[in-house]
């Protein structure tokens, strides 16, 4: 066994096929087959099934400690360049898309001066999709919104954002100035599906009020659910930074008070854990948010940012 069946077998996973690892690896078909093919003689069993094109049971478990192999090869590689004060390597960072939009570019920006020796790869997605990706070391951190339940990760709070009523301005709820819970009984609403972390906080809110609240449709996806609300379909609950700060349009945002803010945090894993390009990603992350975060409408960063009762 020698590391480059592992990452072929890697490749294969990532990219489901034998052609596109090849491709991935900058090598030919046949070297990639090659590899498997030693590796499943060595390892006794069949790993890829070469009729449907997937990994085998036993090829998934093989694959999990693959890549913690070489994720730990890249770590050292990346402490070794690290030596004193030049931080060099890769880290690969997975951020809810309405956070990447106001955070990323100050983030970039910032830890390109201070460290230019990172490189960043960025992977937008919700909770619900990231945090699996970041226990398999798809990702070596990321940046989600709470509840996170995951006992592999270890979890940071960063800031906290209102959630807010959005609808169209031809919708019967656009002229109220605030609304309650009990407002929007008997009204159908945008929502996340049941059991992501989004609508399990408007869910706990609801209860704690006695309100039922009626799914008009279910989306994971704070994004459509916030373009379709600027469409007019219907009023979504939503986090403040879903709607930019600079976009003017015929929608309002009104602000429901038994509504708790949504807690945004730093996920890592427990073991292993990240490496220095991350750890400098981190670090770069926390000095933003100390400067811009408060710029943000709706979002609340410092030691008021999580009042009791309100950091899940």
């Amino acid at each position: 066994m020698d590391l480059r069946q592992l990452a072929t077998l890697v490749a294969i996973a990532d990219h489901g096929s034998f052609s596109a690892a090849a491709r991935a690896l900058y090598t030919v078909q046949s070297n990639v087959s090659g590899h498997i093919a030693r590796l499943e003689r060595e390892l006794g069993v069949e790993l890829v099934d070469r009729q449907r094109g997937e990994l085998t049971d036993e090829g998934v478990l093989v694959v999990d400690r693959a890549r913690r192999i070489l994720h730990e090869l890249d770590d050292i590689a990346a402490e070794m360049a690290s030596r004193g004060n030049e931080v060099r390597g890769d880290s690969r960072l997975g951020v809810l898309g309405t956070t990447a939009r106001w955070l990323l570019p100050q983030l970039l920006t910032n830890l390109g001066k201070q460290h230019p020796g990172v490189h960043v790869t960025v992977h937008e997605g919700n909770t619900t999709n990231l945090i699996p990706r970041l226990v398999a070391q798809h990702l070596d951190a990321a940046v989600v919104h709470l509840p996170v339940d995951d006992p592999e990760v270890t979890i940071e709070p960063l800031f906290a954002e209102d959630l807010v009523l959005l609808a169209h301005n031809s919708h019967p709820l656009a002229d109220q100035a605030e609304l309650h819970l009990a407002d929007l009984e008997g009204h159908p609403l945008m929502l996340p599906p049941l059991g992501t972390a989004l609508r399990r906080v408007i869910d706990r809110a609801a209860a704690g009020a006695n309100v039922q609240l009626q799914p008009q449709v279910e989306i994971d996806g704070v994004r459509l659910l916030t373009s379709l609300a600027f469409e007019g379909y219907g009023a979504a609950i939503v986090p403040a930074t879903s709607v930019p700060r600079w976009l003017k349009g015929d929608f309002t945002r009104i602000p429901v008070p038994e509504l708790p803010r949504r807690v945004v945090a730093w996920v890592q894993r427990r073991r292993p854990t990240p490496g220095s390009p991350t750890k400098a990603l981190q670090a770069v992350l926390k000095e933003v948010l100390a400067v811009q975060g408060g710029t943000q409408p709706g979002v609340h960063v410092g030691t008021d940012a999580f009042p009791l009762g309100r950091s899940v």
